[in-house]
């Protein structure tokens, strides 16, 4: 079988790949599925890669978080969200928010403490900023110079 081209949805971050009936407008298509293109990108989606990117930044260097967190952290942001478990229906986004900082450079999926595929992941994962990120200043505050990992 031949390697077909392949690209990362915009929605899921998920890898697909070229499909027969897209030949024509390869070029154009943004997403893997029609459930996708519906959905697309929305605020909330957006909020959960915030939220992902604000609690590590006030963790250590190196340090992980689980989606968990980012989708309880949104949940106690909503008003209109008001049962304790409202957090779980946010763990699919929270997961595909963190697919897309990866996609992007920002951060890093791991399982057992190791750098996983994220569109191949299953089960827990956590997340970590990118080992080839900048640190933010917060990250960098109380460090000596020239005390990085080499």
């Amino acid at each position: 079988m031949p390697d077909l081209p392949a690209k990362v949805c915009a929605s899921c971050a998920r890898a697909f790949t070229w499909r027969k009936k897209w030949e024509r407008d390869w070029e154009h298509v943004r997403y893997c599925s029609d459930r996708c293109r519906r959905r697309g990108v929305r605020p909330l989606d957006e909020r959960l890669e915030a939220a992902i990117l604000a609690l590590l930044d006030t963790r250590a260097p190196g340090a992980s978080i689980c989606p968990s967190d980012a989708a309880r952290a949104v949940a106690a942001d909503d008003p209109g969200k008001a049962a304790p478990d409202d957090w779980r229906d946010l763990m699919e986004p929270a997961r595909m928010a963190a697919r897309r900082l990866v996609e992007r450079g920002q951060a890093e999926i791991t399982q057992g403490g190791r750098v996983v595929d994220p569109t191949q992941a299953k089960g827990p994962i956590r997340v970590r900023l990118a080992r080839s990120a900048t640190p933010t200043p917060r990250q960098n505050a109380g460090r000596a110079p020239n005390s990085g990992r080499v």
